[in-house]
Parts: C-alpha cells; sequence; structure tokens
C-alpha cells in the first residue's frame, strides 16, 4: 500500500539503463531513410497488445498533418498499437498532399506490423513547408525492425532528433498494486520550445494497466507541471506533442482514482515528465547551462509556474547568465511583468544560496561568489513572494552567440 512514512516519490526508483522499451510488451527501432543527409530519421515504437492512449498536443492554430491523424487515430477507440515517426521534414503547411502523405505512413507502418490503421499515431519534426519524400519513407517502413534491447532504443531515440545534440530517454519504476510497474521515455526537443502545449515529440510507455480518461487526466496534470515549465526561446512549433501509451502488461487491476496507488501513478507520471522536460531545456539549441527556477510564497502553485517561467523565458535573464553577470535586475523586471499579483516590498530572491534581495532589499552580496557560481552547468534561481502557500517550478537555458548561429543556417 502507498502512503505511510515514506513520500510518495520515495516509492519511485530510477532504472539504470531504462528505456522506452524497458515496460514489458514494448519495442523501438529506428533507421535511416534518407530524409536527412545522414544519421536515423525514422523511428517506429511498438506494443505487443493494443495500448490505451492519451496525448496533448501544440496549441499552435497551425498544425501539421501528422497531428490531425493522430488525432483521429485515439479518437477512434483510445487505443493505439504503433507509432512512426520521421524527423528531418515537418510535414506541415504542406496542403492536403501532406495529409494525405500523412495518411500513407499510417498505412504503410499498419501494415508493417500487422496492426489496424486507426491503431497507429504518426508523427513528423524538421523543416516546415517541404513536401514529404514518400518515396523515401514508405520504401524505408517496409525495412524497419524493431527490438527490446539498449541499442533498439538508442536507434529509435537518434531518430527522432533534428537539431538536439543528445537522445533524451528516462526510465522509472515503483510497485502499484502489488505488481512493479515501469515507465519509460523518449524525446527530441531544442529549438521553438515553448510548450503550451507542446513543441516538442514525447513518447512515454508504461505497462500499468490504466483506462484512457484516467490517463488522459493524469498526463494533462503532468504536463501543465512540467513540459508546459520549459522554454528555450519563446516560439510554439506546429508538430509536436507527447504521447503515453499504457498497455496493462504489468498485470495490476485497472487504476481508478479511488485505487490506493492512483497517486503513486500520477507521481511515476509526473517524474519522467520532469526528468525528460529538465534533459529538453538542458539541450536548447545553442545552450551551456540548465536553468531552474523556484518560486514560493504565492497564492497558487499556477501563480508560481508562471513568475517562474516569465523569470527562465527572459531573454535578458537568459543573457545575463550565460555571462555569468548576476544582474537580479532582470530577474525581478521579469517577476513584475509575469502578470501574477505581487507585493513589491516582500520579495526576496538568491541564485544558488547567494541572497540577493530580502524583503525587496538589496543584499550586499559578493559580486566574485556570484560570478563563480554561474559559471556552473546548472543554475538555481530562488523567489519567495511571501503572499501564500503556492510553490511551482520552471527550466530553460541561457541563450548564447551559437543560438542565433544555429538558427540563422536552420535549412542549409
Amino acid at each position: 500500500m502507498s502512503g505511510g512514512k515514506q513520500s510518495i516519490y520515495e516509492q519511485i526508483e530510477y532504472v539504470q539503463n531504462g528505456s522506452i522499451v524497458t515496460p514489458k510488451g514494448f519495442q523501438a527501432g529506428g533507421l535511416h531513410s534518407g530524409v536527412k543527409r545522414s544519421r536515423n530519421d525514422l523511428g517506429a515504437i511498438y506494443s505487443q497488445t493494443p495500448a490505451h492512449a492519451a496525448a496533448v498536443y501544440t496549441l499552435n492554430q497551425i498544425q501539421a498533418a501528422p497531428i490531425k491523424v493522430t488525432k483521429e487515430s485515439i479518437a477512434e477507440d483510445n487505443t493505439i498499437q504503433a507509432v512512426i515517426i520521421n524527423s528531418g521534414n515537418a510535414n506541415a503547411c504542406t496542403g492536403k498532399q501532406g495529409e494525405q502523405d500523412a495518411y500513407t505512413m499510417r498505412a504503410d507502418t499498419a501494415k508493417q506490423f500487422g496492426v489496424q490503421e486507426h491503431h497507429v499515431a504518426v508523427a513528423s519534426t524538421g523543416i516546415i513547408g517541404l513536401e514529404m519524400p514518400m518515396d523515401k519513407i514508405s520504401s524505408h517502413t517496409k525495412k524497419l525492425t524493431i527490438g527490446d534491447t539498449e541499442n533498439d532504443a538508442r536507434q529509435f531515440g537518434e531518430a527522432i532528433l533534428t537539431t538536439d545534440t543528445f537522445a533524451k530517454s528516462a526510465c522509472y519504476e515503483a510497485t502499484i498494486g502489488g505488481k512493479k510497474v515501469t515507465m519509460g521515455a523518449a524525446a527530441k526537443g531544442s529549438g521553438m520550445i515553448e510548450p503550451n502545449m507542446g513543441t516538442m515529440l514525447s513518447f512515454i510507455t508504461t505497462d500499468a494497466a490504466v483506462e484512457p480518461a484516467l490517463l488522459h487526466q493524469a498526463l494533462k496534470e503532468a504536463v501543465d507541471q512540467t513540459f508546459n515549465c520549459i522554454t528555450v526561446d519563446g516560439d510554439t512549433s506546429t508538430n509536436d506533442m507527447v504521447l503515453v501509451l499504457a498497455n496493462g502488461e504489468a498485470g495490476n487491476a485497472p487504476l481508478s482514482k479511488q485505487h490506493e496507488d492512483w497517486q503513486l501513478f500520477v507521481a511515476l507520471l509526473k517524474k519522467t515528465c520532469e526528468d525528460i522536460a529538465k534533459q529538453i531545456a538542458q539541450d536548447g539549441e545553442g545552450a551551456t547551462k540548465l536553468i531552474e527556477v523556484h518560486v514560493n510564497g504565492t497564492k497558487t502553485d499556477a501563480d508560481a509556474r508562471k513568475v517562474a517561467k516569465s523569470i527562465v523565458g527572459s531573454s535578458l535573464v537568459k543573457t545575463a547568465v550565460f555571462g555569468t553577470d548576476a544582474n537580479w535586475g532582470r530577474i525581478i523586471a521579469a517577476v513584475g511583468y509575469s502578470g501574477v499579483e505581487i507585493n513589491p516590498e516582500t520579495i526576496d530572491m538568491k541564485i544558488g544560496s547567494i541572497a540577493l534581495l530580502n524583503n525587496s532589499e538589496p543584499t550586499d552580496f559578493n559580486e566574485e561568489e556570484a560570478t563563480a557560481y554561474l559559471q556552473a552547468d546548472t543554475i538555481d534561481i530562488y523567489v519567495d513572494l511571501h503572499l501564500g502557500e503556492g510553490s511551482g517550478k520552471a527550466w530553460g537555458c541561457d541563450l548564447t552567440y551559437d543560438y542565433v548561429r544555429i538558427n540563422a543556417s536552420y535549412r542549409s
């Protein structure tokens, strides 16, 4: 039984070398189809049994064809058994032909893995506005092989990347309903990251048994507190989604909100999403540092997340962190324009353990110590507004010369 003296997150264990294929019944793979010059660019996830599915999508009003197709697939019976993903071409703003290409990808994948077409989800990422090279994609879908080894997971992880410098992966487990439940994830995301929702591709697999409606509720809650709390550049993409598949292979009784371990399952999902979200923020295009902002003392948790995201999304804060400049005026300005109610006279602020403001009064901090702290790979900023019990976090990265270089030549 969950609860007792042990906190809910202490019941969750990190799985070393775990991946998206670690949960029972899941396989994946990837290969190079020629859409990109080199590196894998076509991948697939497969569940040996049809999995309950839930997804959250970008709020950009311009949505790529694969999102339409995936929405239709899930709407049929909330079940997905295979996912096909390509990188290098977003299949966005490609008109009727783009839609037909996404349907073709779905049909080809269904045939390759012997599943129903509406049990296939489709995702694409890459350059917007280019016609899909379907000769390459269709011919190589027939060559896709899948497995449940570390190498299979690596091949898939590489296949979904664009400007990323590393593949994002996470895996956790917990005992739920007397059964070991495992959750794995893989994602891409480096630029166009202002998920609201979602500006990345993130795929989560779990062998837990949970009904689709509750799975969607849990995903929405987890996304609001993790993926929706990261930003790299403030741009919201046309393509991306978070998709979770639950195939029930762990053998637990189907979870409900009344189940004693329901909150443990939600915490497992949040933990997995937070790990992946932080990796995406850390790998922002050209980034050298992960910025984690902690906000306390707001009237609600949602207010705290809003303030934290305002700070981490500030270009001036991001450039100050890159330049190791403890210019706290940029942080306080971001607090002030966050849209959240504050008392300008009761704000505490720290970077790391270095106090910058106490009750909105500047401290006599050591500039050299602050500069040295800002040279670290991970920068923590703490703000307390002293207005309530709300708390929240957000993640981002510094803004560097390389961000401009990467995006100035993205298509070349």
